[in-house]
């Protein structure tokens, strides 16, 4: 387990987690899941080690690996000021 010291924002202690990411490709949605984060129990904030990053951009940049991806619908709502 990787020690993420405190939170930037509240100053908290964050603790591993394993979280969704996710991320806007080329205007496509994909999301990836059991991603190891320090979460903050306070303030909500994410963050990632630097080797999980790196790790998360040779996923979204494998298309052989988008191609066997399972998919998932999304509903999508446009913005409204007045909700009726």
């Amino acid at each position: 387990m990787y020690d993420y010291g405190e939170c930037h924002i509240c100053g908290q202690r964050m603790e591993e987690k394993h979280v969704k990411q996710d991320f806007w490709i080329k205007g496509k949605l994909i999301v990836i899941e059991e991603v190891p984060a320090g979460v903050c129990a306070q303030c909500g904030e994410k963050v990632v080690k630097a080797d999980v990053g790196r790790s998360i951009a040779a996923l979204v940049g494998s298309s052989k690996r988008l191609r066997k991806a399972r998919t998932m619908n999304v509903p999508v709502i446009r913005f409204a000021r007045e909700v009726a």
